[in-house]
């Protein structure tokens, strides 16, 4: 007979976890007790529980396992939440334990109470509220299988003071079968002899990927069958690095920043190859305006609520992804003809030779270049993080991700403050790699205080603060849509950041002409290579980012930097 929280730990040992981020309180203090007394699984004390969400995202993003956080009830549930939110956009598996007042309190308005099922009901895959210690086994095994199949997602397990304390046999299940939950894993092959005919009959192809060819690892797979149709590809923002960035078939990243190439090949092509993508706003713009020419569309994605949900689609395939092409490309081989296309890349050439990501160099820095040398110095090997704005999109457009999981950014919810925390995630996760976290000013300081974290567990990260002095996608939407009116996006007051990172322990570099870039980043990456470098990059104060696709236009509709 061992306790709740005993077994809470020993399900977390069966699952082979690693790390947990957490932050104590009263109502998981049994739960911490337990963790105390083993050594099998580490934890992370964060400085807010959002950062132990964040954190735990960034080490799932990272590697394909399932993150894992622990905050006490009440405010530590609360302050999670935009964690929470932030994986479900983005179908990250997490496991979030919350502790929860004592059964016989729930409902009193106890000290430290919050429903937090009802809470995190909108913006999880699965929730439970465990109310017999009998019950803590079956759940947490329900809890990884569910967040870690199918369309992945965050599930909270929240779990009362009283339950972690109560006693009974630990029996962990070795498989788990849920009659309500059935993921479909093998595509029909009906539908995708249906695609292969109509692939192999275009003209003007396009493959269109998105975070799900990430989620479930199937990069070779699309990179063996975009090699072998020879069509063009595009990642989303989600999905960059499942196709080499390098590779002349790659035409970058579609969407509201997205190159030329990609837009116009999307709007313009005869059949479309939709894998692991949403359709989102972002991506396609307004729907009534996107590929407006005739044309087909396959979509194959494992979840089917998001197949015909923003674009109606002619071929829907609901399957895993890597199971679906791998069907795909057997089909491809026992057909013995090929698509003759020499035309349509005669076509995306003319819209490549318009090089929408070039940028005039001035006498302050320019931040693409930053991300350019930030590339070579790396040798795009980094895991990358990011937080939201202008250098979010510097650093996918500018950095070429050959490899998944090595771009860690929030596309869904946009959560500004998750680059540090991602990188601490992804830093303890992968520890023989280098780790940079590219932000700005703004960002930054909404989890700053995982300097301290970053500290107490030696992470060698490296922040590159592209600081122009502004909220910069929000300055820049106001000059082109509000007159320049830029109310409330000046960042005022700023901290001296390098003395900010030395306070915390850290070594803080300034860097303020572009001949001092490449020194700075050397110094950052090579001298200090076992310690977290806070470089703090002022920028050009008015840069914006370009190609640009107005709200409610469509694709073909970019406003590109030779336009103004």
């Amino acid at each position: 007979m061992i306790t709740g929280a005993e077994i809470v730990i020993r399900c977390l040992q069966e699952e082979k976890v690693e790390y947990v981020f957490g932050y104590p309180g009263g109502a998981v203090l049994h739960i911490y007790d337990e963790l105390f007394k083993q050594d099998k699984v580490k934890h992370v004390l964060v400085r807010h529980e959002q950062a132990a969400v964040h954190a735990a995202d960034g080490l799932a993003r990272s590697t394909h396992k399932v993150g894992v956080a622990l905050v006490t009830s009440g405010p530590g549930a609360t302050n999670a939440v935009t964690g929470i939110v932030t994986a479900y956009m983005d179908s990250i598996p997490l496991v979030i334990i919350s502790g929860q007042v004592p059964t016989h309190y729930i409902g009193q308005d106890a000290f430290q109470e919050c429903d937090t099922v009802g809470i995190t009901r909108p913006c999880v895959k699965h929730n439970f509220l465990v109310k017999d210690v009998n019950d803590i086994a079956i759940t947490m095994k329900k809890a990884f299988y569910i967040a870690n199949t199918g369309r992945p997602g965050p599930v909270v397990v929240d779990i009362p003071k009283d339950i972690t304390a109560a006693k009974c046999k630990f029996d962990y299940p070795k498989d788990i079968q849920m009659r309500s939950y059935t993921p479909v894993v093998k595509g029909h092959l009906g539908q995708i002899k249906k695609a292969v005919k109509l692939l192999l009959g275009a003209k003007r192809p396009m493959i269109y990927t998105g975070g799900g060819v990430i989620l479930s690892n199937a990069a070779p797979q699309l990179t063996e069958l975009t090699r072998r149709l020879g069509f063009p590809i595009t990642n989303t923002l989600m999905g960059l690095g499942a196709y080499p960035a390098t590779d002349p078939q790659f035409l970058g990243m579609p969407g509201m920043h997205g190159t030329f190439e990609a837009n116009m090949a999307m709007q313009n092509c005869d059949v479309l190859l939709a894998i692991g993508a949403r359709f989102d706003d972002r991506v396609i713009g307004n729907p009534e305006n996107f590929a407006l020419q005739p044309h087909k569309i396959i979509h194959v994605d494992i979840d089917p609520s998001s197949i015909s949900k923003r674009v109606r689609v002619d071929v829907p395939i609901v399957g895993n992804v890597p199971d679906v092409l791998e069907d795909m490309l057997k089909l491809i081989e026992a057909e013995s003809g090929k698509t003759e296309i020499a035309d349509w890349w005669k076509e995306i050439e003319g819209w490549r030779s318009r090089l929408c990501m070039k940028y005039t160099m001035k006498d302050v820095i320019m931040p693409q270049y930053v991300i350019e040398k930030l590339y070579e110095i790396t040798g795009g090997n980094a895991i990358v993080t990011s937080d939201v704005g202008q250098h979010q999109m510097w650093a996918a457009q500018y950095y070429k991700f050959d490899k998944p999981r090595r771009w860690l950014n929030s596309g869904g919810l946009g959560t500004m403050g998750v680059g540090l925390p991602y990188a601490m995630g992804a830093a303890l996760a992968n520890p023989e790699m280098q780790v940079a976290c590219v932000t700005g000013e703004g960002s930054i300081q909404m989890c700053i205080q995982e300097l301290s974290t970053a500290k107490q567990f030696r992470l060698p990260i490296k922040i590159i603060n592209l600081n122009n002095r502004y909220l910069g996608m929000v300055r820049q939407w106001q000059e082109m849509f509000y007159g320049s009116r830029y109310s409330e996006s000046y960042m005022d007051s700023l901290p001296d950041f390098v003395k900010l990172a030395e306070a915390y322990g850290h070594v803080g570099i300034r860097v303020e002409r572009p001949e001092d870039v490449e020194g700075a980043l050397k110094k950052a990456f090579i001298d200090h290579k076992d310690d977290l470098v806070f470089l703090d990059i002022l920028t050009d104060r008015e840069a914006n980012v370009f190609p640009m696709v107005a709200a409610g236009k469509g694709l073909s509709e970019m406003i590109l930097a030779e336009d103004l």
